[in-house]
C-alpha cells in the first residue's frame, strides 16, 4: 500500500489502498480518519501539496464518505470487532 509520511502539519501519515480506494490519514493527535472511494489522483495531490492539511480541508474532508480505518498488517482473516477477540459478552 502506498504510504507517505509528512514532517510538518497536523497530518503525520497517509496510507492509500489501491484496491479499495480507501485513504487513511494519521493525525498528530493519534487519531485516524478514513475516507472511501478516493481516487488515486487525490492521494497523489495530497502527498505533493505544500500544506497537506489545507488540501484535506479543501478537497477531501467533505467530498468523500468516511470509513473505518484499516488495521495495520491485518488481512481478511484479522479480527474486526472487539467481540471477535474477547467474546461477545452475552
Amino acid at each position: 500500500m502506498p504510504t507517505t509520511t509528512f514532517t510538518n502539519g497536523r497530518i503525520k501519515k497517509a496510507v492509500y489502498d489501491l484496491a479499495s480506494r480507501q485513504l487513511d490519514l494519521h493525525w498528530d493527535s493519534k487519531t485516524i480518519l478514513a475516507y472511501k472511494q478516493v481516487p488515486q489522483e487525490v492521494y497523489r495531490r495530497l502527498c505533493s501539496a505544500p500544506n497537506p492539511t489545507t488540501y484535506w480541508e479543501d478537497r477531501i474532508a467533505e467530498e468523500y464518505p468516511k470509513g473505518v480505518p484499516m488495521k495495520a498488517g491485518s488481512g481478511s482473516d484479522g479480527a474486526k470487532h472487539p467481540g471477535d477477540l474477547f467474546g461477545s459478552g452475552d
